[in-house]
């Protein structure tokens, strides 16, 4: 997963941590440690270094604990959480779907920023209720206006932050359209994004000062994933309505499993047809198998005449094959995530309508792109 360490489950959850996160969490240990040492002298090295590097674990635990809060609202939904990753900008819980109603979307998203704001309550009270002092009071201030401000800052209206989802839950709700929500949400998180690179820019070229650079990090971050989301939002409405049967390719390459192979190469290899790999059907037009043109050596000329294509095509799993009612966004994703270009497209009983190229739908979305002549 993009260089990421799977490191375990947390609840059944595959969990990873990008390497970006180690750099991190050696800044924070090295920073809380620094300022416990100079708050609190009697400290040894050894100690304030202990210390910074438990209250760095524990503000990533908090982060996790964000991350979980989205997850537990997802599964309930039905939804499966494919990971959570914690990574240099935090943690992100990756769901398999998106919520099925607005008001769903909402409280997926919302769940994150109670939580924080939840833990922040709880250590607040904890630091109150036992009177804690010295590094421990300080450890405990740490974690609380952390928590803190990482629910406020993810509430930022703004993709790909929560509060950019709850914005498009909003737009979703009011528009009857999630693909408004998610270009609307999208726009403001630019924004936010452009004002926090200016936030990074203008004081390093006015006065040199670098105090800003990681608001310049943030700003670039929301402006790729809001871009990222947007677009990704844009090509989801356009496929709306599809299914796998639209974009099936037309004289998909398709072979009665009856034909001998002396026929199969005259018919389709020899008469000029470009296609290396062929689809079978039985008598009753059912997909059972794929023959592929250099399959044909395995089996001496002479015998082609009396071989059929049956006998030496391969079967196809059952997985690598899609409905054709099934919509058209789905089928994309499959092709993603079992990085496929091809997949046969059948009907419910079973009969072979053709094949769904990647490249046709790249096509179907330019199509729907194009204005329409007057």
């Amino acid at each position: 997963m993009n260089g990421t360490i799977r490191v375990g489950n947390l609840f059944g959850i595959p969990f990873y941590i990008h390497p970006s996160w180690f750099l991190v969490l050696g800044l924070v240990t090295w920073s809380y440690s620094s300022g416990l040492a100079a708050q609190f002298p009697q400290l040894s090295a050894g100690l304030a270094l202990l210390l910074g590097l438990m209250t760095a674990l524990m503000l990533f635990a908090s982060v996790v604990a964000h991350e979980l809060g989205h997850s537990f609202v997802a599964i309930r939904q039905g939804i499966d959480v494919k990971s959570i990753t914690l990574f240099i900008f935090g943690g992100l819980a990756s769901l398999e779907k998106e919520s099925k109603t607005p008001g769903e979307a909402f409280w997926v998203a919302i769940a994150g920023p109670l939580v924080s704001l939840l833990l922040c309550g709880i250590v607040t009270a904890i630091g109150v209720t036992t009177t804690a002092s010295g590094p421990l009071a300080a450890i405990l201030g740490v974690l609380a206006s952390v928590n803190l401000a990482l629910a406020l800052f993810n509430l930022i209206p703004g993709l790909p932050l929560d509060g950019g989802n709850i914005l498009k839950a909003i737009v979703w709700k009011i528009t009857g359209n999630p693909y408004k929500g998610v270009t609307f949400a999208s726009r403001v998180g630019q924004i936010f994004g452009w004002v926090a690179i200016l936030s990074g820019v203008v004081p390093l070229l006015l006065f040199g000062s670098f105090g800003n650079f990681w608001n310049l990090l943030i700003g670039f971050f929301l402006l790729q994933n809001a871009g990222n989301a947007a677009q990704f939002a844009r090509v989801q409405e356009k496929l709306t309505g599809l299914t796998a049967e639209d974009a099936v390719t037309h004289d998909s390459p398709i072979v009665s499993g009856n034909l001998t192979l002396r026929e199969f190469a005259d018919e389709r290899v020899i008469s000029g047809q470009n296609w290396h790999r062929f689809l079978v059907t039985d008598d009753d037009g059912q997909l059972v198998g794929a023959i592929a043109v250099d399959n044909l050596r395995s089996i001496p000329t002479a015998l082609w005449s009396e071989t059929q294509v049956k006998e030496v095509m391969r079967t196809i799993a059952e997985s690598t094959t899609v409905q054709s009612d099934q919509p058209l966004l789905e089928v994309m994703q499959v092709l993603e995530q079992q990085k496929l270009s091809v997949l046969p497209v059948i009907r419910e009983n079973g009969v072979l309508v053709g094949i769904l190229e990647k490249a046709a739908i790249i096509q179907l979305l330019q199509s729907r792109t194009q204005p329409n002549p007057a």
